[in-house]
């Protein structure tokens, strides 16, 4: 009988790899082991921080008192409840910064748009028209700037409900790190934070489990408020929101799925805006 190799007697039977993890057999002489592994991707591998499932506190788990026991009966309406309170739909969040503005308003109502602000509000609505989103509501802040930008849009998008909401006007929402821009006070991140956050709680959440379609809202604010739901919503440290630059009239897109994971599938993007239209401020 001839004499088997090192190579010859170690053989390797991988099962279920094109899926990125399998059971594999190790064949060596005549014993036989197996070992499962997890994707490539995920193995020998420590997060530094780990994504929170409930973090917009509509886990079903988080939902559903716990059972006391091990009765099957009250696990089968354990698990009734759990699948009642899951999210079957998408809500597609997409956020429109204003168009620019005149800077030199000494108050809100001066501060309207200017004529290159509404050709930029004019290309986003027809940008978001070519795209053809089942928009669902049109949400506004109550400042000039994005109430105009929004109108113009809706032309382009008629027969959507529109509401406005004073929570998503501009502000600071908390200190930047690191400590860039303008100069604000303590007495402005105090003002302004809870009422952005609150913004965020009221519109970012994965869908109630009566909600049977996606959903897509369009929200029209500002920069500061967009990259502050930015990072919170990718669960980044929110004082990072400073780190990102937005132009004016570009479109953001957020999707939260039932699961609770959160994609950010475009941010700021204004390729539908000529580029001698491109503004930041």
């Amino acid at each position: 009988m001839p004499t088997l190799s090192r190579f010859q007697k170690c053989t390797i039977i991988a099962l279920g790899a094109a899926s990125g993890a399998g059971l594999f057999y190790y064949v060596y002489g005549n014993k036989v082991k197996s070992a499962h592994v997890t994707n490539s991707w995920t193995t020998d591998f420590t997060p530094s921080v780990k994504w929170e499932s409930n973090w917009d506190r509509r886990d079903p788990k988080s939902l559903v008192k716990p059972i006391k026991g091990g009765k099957e009966i009250d696990e089968n309406k354990y698990n009734e409840r759990l699948e009642a309170h899951k999210a079957k739909a998408v809500r597609h969040l997409i956020l429109i910064r204003h168009g620019q503005y005149n800077l030199k308003g000494e108050n809100d109502a001066e501060r309207y748009l200017t004529d290159l602000g509404k050709r930029q509000a004019d290309f986003t609505g027809k940008r978001l028209a070519e795209l053809a989103i089942p928009f669902s509501l049109v949400v506004r802040s109550t400042m000039t700037r994005a109430q105009e930008t929004s109108k113009i849009i809706e032309k382009s998008l008629p027969g959507i409900p529109v509401e406005d909401d004073s929570f998503l006007v501009e502000g600071a929402p908390i200190p930047p790190e690191p400590p860039i821009g303008s100069w604000k006070s303590e007495w402005h991140f105090f003002q302004d934070e809870p009422r952005i956050e609150a913004a965020f709680r009221k519109y970012f959440h994965r869908a109630t489990p009566k909600q049977t379609h996606d959903s897509h809202t369009l929200l029209v604010c500002h920069a500061n408020v967009i990259r502050y739901f930015v990072c919170r919503a990718l669960q980044f440290p929110a004082e990072a929101w400073l780190r990102f630059s937005l132009k004016h009239a570009s479109i953001t897109w957020i999707s939260i799925h039932p699961s609770g994971r959160v994609v950010l599938r475009c941010f700021g993007d204004s390729g539908h805006i000529p580029p001698e239209a491109l503004t930041t401020s």
